[in-house]
């Protein structure tokens, strides 16, 4: 499937790319060039490639933190992105981690008291907000990182290689904790990875980025939970493999 886009024709895209491309000063080759496709509302949307295939700039431009020096990008005004291991502040407590961004819009405290707490019970870390990110596993950090974002109510949540510094059954737990959160909050997600297996653990949609532009876009038609020994897991993994390593 090389089409950029998962939309039925009456739906509006809440992420849009038209020929985006973006090449950092002093650079003579794009990071990344001639990038096009939609993310609907309530997709869950995974970004994979190489190491400096540009999946990574792109996630950056969702989240505004590079300019595109080509093409247009339609995006939320709220988005919020998670980083590996929370990228927690060390000296914050877990609540005060989770309450930053709602404190920064001057927000009643009774409001940032129950949405903290919400938060907290939603990533199933509520008996922890005491505590300082140097008390807790890598697991509960990338817990905590992700109710921060999701604090502020962002239309789209952003997440970069959130579990590559976690061992693998840390891994599986988070992965059947993001599914649930993405089901209960009904929030868009893209997230960067460079696992396919991980991906299509995950995704609606698994975006192939590489030498900066879209290679394939594969849609994952697969129930939740989604398990390794399945046949049909098996194949969509192969099927993204060859596309990943072939020859360009």
């Amino acid at each position: 499937m090389r089409s950029g886009s998962a939309l039925s024709s009456n739906m509006q895209p809440i992420i849009e790319f038209k020929n985006v491309g973006k090449t950092y000063p002093g650079e003579k080759t794009p990071a990344v060039h001639d990038v096009t496709f939609s993310v609907a509302p309530g997709e869950f949307v995974c970004l994979i490639g190489a190491s400096g295939g540009g999946k990574t700039t792109t996630l950056k431009m969702i989240a505004g933190l590079e300019e595109p020096t080509a093409g247009t990008i339609t995006k939320p005004d709220v988005v919020a992105m998670s980083f590996q291991l929370g990228a927690l502040f060390p000296w914050l407590t877990v609540f005060e981690n989770v309450a930053l961004g709602l404190r920064s819009r001057n927000m009643p405290e009774e409001t940032i008291v129950r949405t903290v707490d919400h938060q907290l019970r939603l990533v199933n870390m509520f008996e922890f907000k005491s505590k300082y990110p140097v008390d807790l596993s890598g697991g509960q950090r990338q817990r905590i990182g992700i109710a921060r974002a999701l604090a502020v109510d962002p239309a789209v949540l952003l997440l970069d290689e959130p579990f590559s510094a976690l061992d693998v059954m840390t891994t599986a737990e988070l992965h059947d904790d993001l599914v649930r959160i993405w089901r209960e909050t009904k929030k868009t997600i893209v997230m960067v990875s460079h696992l396919v297996e991980e991906a299509v653990s995950l995704a609606d949609r698994v975006i192939l980025i590489r030498g900066g532009s879209i290679q394939e876009i594969f849609k994952i038609d697969l129930a939740y939970p989604r398990r390794e020994q399945e046949a049909a897991f098996a194949h969509d993994v192969q099927k993204i493999r060859r596309a990943f390593f072939a020859k360009l």
